[in-house]
């Protein structure tokens, strides 16, 4: 099974895994619970061990994209593998982080990722500390994502962000919450695989809310929900 939730930054939210992990105890290794960005877990070299121990426990693989509350220093640090078709970085052998424009195989559905978001808190954090300029998605990302879907020729069954698109920001629910967040440049970049890309179903966090928007995009937060069929 493939089920996704929204953001956990570290310890901070991962309560809601530790929750689902007990409501469902016939999970093993082979289902996975996808992180829509802000995993946060890759923080702290020098606590690394500690942040990650309660992940590690779980008895699921969970599979996250960044978002854009990541130490990308510590993170790019870990060596690309491939694993299901696409690009990771493993952390441990249960946390695996997909990177941008990455189309993965997995239990029989396809899934494309693209993470990455502006931190609009910025101004507060400490460059290289709190805060890393690679948060923001690049146009190399943007090709490579390009040329791996027309290698799928543009189909998904789902996609996975950490923000959306500006078509997705037009949703009521969606809007009061985007606040500033709608004038951010990621979701112009995002914009472009609303437009050419045939997907099921568009997963997102980013935003600190649970919504359906319409039928075929859903904002995460709390909720940990199975991939729609």
């Amino acid at each position: 099974m493939i089920y996704i939730t929204g953001d956990t930054h570290g310890l901070q939210d991962f309560n809601k895994l530790h929750i689902f992990a007990g409501e469902h105890p016939e999970l093993t290794l082979n289902d996975y619970v996808v992180i829509a960005g802000d995993f946060g877990g890759v923080w702290s070299d020098r606590t690394l061990v500690a942040d990650l121990k309660y992940y590690t426990e779980l008895p699921f693989t969970v599979l996250f994209v960044d978002g854009n509350h990541e130490n990308f220093d510590l993170l790019n640090s870990f060596p690309v593998e491939e694993w299901k078709g696409g690009k990771v970085h493993k952390i441990r052998p249960n946390i695996i982080h997909l990177m941008r424009g990455q189309v993965y195989e997995i239990e029989g559905k396809t899934i494309f990722t693209f993470g990455g978001a502006t931190s609009v808190d910025r101004e507060y954090r400490r460059k290289g500390v709190s805060w890393w300029a690679q948060e923001l998605p690049t146009y190399d990302e943007l090709d490579e994502g390009i040329a791996n879907l027309k290698r799928h020729n543009n189909k998904v069954d789902y996609i996975i962000t950490h923000s959306c698109g500006e078509r997705a920001l037009q949703y009521p629910g969606l809007r009061a919450a985007a606040g500033v967040k709608l004038l951010c440049p990621e979701s112009h970049m995002l914009s472009y695989f609303e437009d050419v890309v045939q997907f099921g179903h568009w997963y997102f966090g980013h935003f600190h809310i649970d919504a359906e928007l319409g039928d075929r995009y859903t904002v995460l937060y709390n909720n940990v929900v199975g991939a729609a069929e």
